[in-house]
């Protein structure tokens, strides 16, 4: 069977659907034959977006409030159908140092790419374990696998979901739901808007996060890392000594990007847009 044919017709819903890595699965899926719905915190953008590639549904969902929530599954299922897909892509990435972070921002890293992706499940598992069926498909990060110095409150939000997911999938072992988390490097997005990647290791592509989710619904499995090279990477790190690992990751400029002044333009604007979102 084509991946095509056994995608066609599923109902999937994105978080943080408006743009970046949300918007390239959309784009994806629908391309082979998904009902889509997009939900984001970005009212305007999500109905651009919606009604550019005219999505079976799209709107303002905020990750973090159990009543927008649920609402907006609710009116998935009524106007769409029953969810088959659910993918928690909400996040944001605040950079520097903890000492300097503010504490509405660390908050609003732990609301949203923690307590987010928790609800959405929990609210998504809801309507699939009397159908015995379904697939929640949680956007991680490589960082949840490794430490980065100035993403302290990103690391611990992306080693939160990673072991959340991993516990769910054994929870619930045999329902007929199945749990996934997708581990990104860094990737060409507004998320990452003003900082580069380790040297010798390439940021991603939206699209290339995309395929991998494409790859999870068709064939499932527990997580999948992209790039395969940083993948690799991140994996060998967490198997060598500990000083060893913090050399490598140290010579190949982890964290560099990070705790330096990389376009700091474009990181206050982000980080201005995660205190409002």
């Amino acid at each position: 069977m084509t991946d095509a044919a056994k995608i066609r017709g599923k109902v999937v819903v994105i978080t943080g659907g408006a743009r970046g890595i949300g918007l390239a699965t959309a784009t994806a899926l629908q391309a082979l034959g998904a009902q889509i719905a997009i939900g984001d915190i970005d009212e305007a953008t999500v109905k651009e977006s919606g009604i550019a590639r005219d999505f079976a549904l799209y709107g303002k969902l905020d990750v973090t409030d159990p009543s927008s929530f649920e609402s907006f599954l609710d009116e998935v299922e009524r106007t769409v159908g029953p969810i088959d897909v659910l993918i928690n892509n909400a996040g944001i990435m605040p950079t520097g140092k903890l000492v300097d972070e503010p504490d509405q921002i660390t908050r609003r890293i732990l609301d949203i790419n923690v307590y987010g992706v928790i609800l959405g499940s929990k609210l998504g598992l809801a309507r699939m374990l009397p159908r015995k069926r379904g697939h929640v498909i949680n956007i991680a990060s490589l960082a949840g696998e490794t430490h980065i110095p100035g993403l302290a409150t990103y690391n611990a939000s992306k080693h939160a979901v990673l072991g959340f997911t991993d516990t769910l999938r054994e929870e619930y072992r045999g329902s007929g739901v199945e749990f996934s988390s997708v581990l990104p490097t860094l990737t060409n997005t507004e998320l990452g808007s003003g900082v580069s990647g380790p040297k010798l290791l390439r940021s991603a592509e939206p699209e290339e996060i995309a395929d991998a989710v494409v790859g999870l619904i068709v064939a499932p499995k527990s997580k999948v890392r992209v790039t395969a090279v940083a993948g690799f990477v991140s994996q060998l790190v967490n198997l060598l000594p500990e000083s060893v690992a913090d050399g490598l990751a140290r010579a190949l400029g982890s964290g560099e990007a990070f705790l330096g002044d990389v376009d700091a333009e474009k990181r206050k604007a982000y980080e201005d847009r995660a205190r409002s979102a």
